[in-house]
């Protein structure tokens, strides 16, 4: 089982760099398609990433109740 306070930090983290990069788009950082396509997908991976995590502290956290 995955801590609370891990599970908050992993997930605080993925939103921070997520935050980073779309405040960098707001302000011109994509100086191309390209780059604005790199950086979107970036923002999608990391968000598919929280949820895949998310997703599988459920079940962990569902197994163990089921103990």
């Amino acid at each position: 089982m995955i801590s609370q306070s891990l599970k908050d930090y992993y997930v605080k983290e993925l939103r921070e760099i997520s935050k980073v990069i779309a405040e960098d788009l707001t302000r011109d950082g994509a100086k191309d398609f390209a780059t604005y396509r790199h950086l979107t997908g970036v923002i999608s991976g990391l968000a598919r990433a929280e949820r895949i995590f998310l997703d599988i502290v459920e079940a962990a956290d569902k197994e163990k109740d089921r103990e």
